[in-house]
């Protein structure tokens, strides 16, 4: 089937206030049905699991099904599925469970590509426990973080090895399969941050190699919850007990405190718009996810390579990064005229962007020379005419 950018469009009501929206890294638009699922959860779902009376039942029934999807999503087990506020606060907890062993006179890899959600918490566990860093580089012309220095990177003594699988400024796709035997042979644990993947790509853990799975639900229009997926669920219970509740059992061992349940209706919500963006394929919900990511990873990929093209016909653009395996998310800078200053053009215009997004890939790549650098993103809703006006509006700027 065709992908249907009006069906889709018809599914979100933000679109209709006459913006462009064209940025994704700081969340997609909520469609009409996970807007639905969180206010009328917020009406009958204010209590936590753990009770027997109810309305906990359900909240605890909400907080499964979250699981459920998000394993559907990745391709995971729910057993193994850890639900948190954010990926700092995910990460940070998988830090303070895997301390101080995993850190005292250990390396840990991290890399200039990644947010920084996937690089402070390593930071400030090293710094704590007296590990060691070694930094993975961006091959500052492509943007793309080669792999081969993994082999080199990670050694007998590396405990944590910390990658994005794109990155959400430049969209460059890293190779985890290059790295995950690395990692495997060293006996160092494999975080994989998917969050600027997920709205692009079919995830599996499994496939991926990757010890843990981490996205953020507001990527793809959910609520701003994230999840953090251990692909074996039973590495989970040799971890310390973070959270507040000495009875608890599961992945609910690293989570600190119950998450609101509304919100997690909402995350179950934002899953089954993904695997019902393919009108016409049924079936269980990870096949339905697989069907329609598939459209919307074809519909964008060509869709990114008009945005490419046509922003490299215009003489003062630069795009920032030359590689062609990346998902539809670019930086670029503008000759004489400041990140800032371009954004406020583009807003004037009707059109949202986003400027200096911290990002230690692009300062390596030299934006900040440049006056900083205008990120902008498609999604499953974007058209061509958004790219054509941004493409014209940038044009005014020569």
């Amino acid at each position: 089937m065709t992908f249907d950018v009006a069906y889709v469009r018809g599914l979100i009501p933000s679109l209709g206030d006459g913006w462009i929206h064209l940025d994704p890294q700081a969340g997609m638009q909520v469609p009409d049905s996970v807007a639905t699922a969180v206010t009328t959860s917020f009406r009958h779902l204010a209590t936590a699991p753990g009770g027997v009376y109810p309305s906990a039942r359900a909240a605890a029934e909400v907080t499964d099904s979250a699981r459920r999807a998000i394993a559907d999503l990745v391709g995971g087990d729910a057993a193994g599925v850890v639900l948190g506020a954010s990926r700092y606060a995910l990460l940070s907890v998988l830090a303070e469970a895997l301390a101080p062993h995993a850190f005292v006179r250990g390396d840990l890899v991290v890399t200039r590509q990644d947010d920084e959600p996937n690089i402070v918490p390593w930071l400030r566990a090293a710094e704590r426990y007296a590990g060691r860093i070694r930094w993975a580089e961006v091959d500052v012309e492509t943007g793309a973080l080669p792999t081969w220095q993994f082999g080199e990177l990670i050694t007998p003594d590396t405990e944590i090895v910390a990658v994005t699988l794109a990155s959400s400024t430049i969209g460059a796709i890293t190779d985890i399969g290059e790295i995950a035997p690395l990692a495997r042979q060293s006996g160092a644990l494999l975080v994989v941050d998917a969050t600027s993947a997920a709205p692009y790509l079919t995830l599996d853990i499994d496939e991926l190699g990757a010890d843990v799975l981490v996205v953020s639900a507001e990527r793809w229009g959910g609520p701003r919850v994230s999840a953090m997926v251990f692909r074996e669920p039973r590495v989970i219970d040799r971890l310390k007990m973070m959270s507040m509740d000495p009875t608890a059992t599961g992945p609910a061992r690293l989570e600190p405190e119950p998450l609101q349940p509304s919100l997690l209706a909402g995350l179950v919500a934002s899953v089954e718009h993904l695997a019902g963006l393919d009108e016409d394929v049924i079936g269980k919900r990870r096949r339905r996810l697989v069907a329609s990511m598939d459209g919307v990873y074809e519909y964008l990929q060509r869709l990114g390579y008009y945005l490419m093209s046509t922003l490299s016909q215009l003489n003062h653009v630069n795009v920032v990064g030359a590689e062609e395996n990346r998902v539809p998310l670019v930086s670029f800078t503008v000759d004489s005229v400041g990140a800032k200053d371009v954004v406020r053009r583009l807003a004037d215009n009707g059109v949202c962007a986003l400027a200096d997004v911290p990002n230690r890939a692009l300062v390596r790549m030299g934006a900040p020379d440049f006056g900083g650098a205008v990120t902008v993103g498609l999604a499953p809703y974007s058209t061509p005419y958004e790219v054509d006006h941004l493409v014209r509006t940038l044009g005014s700027l020569a």
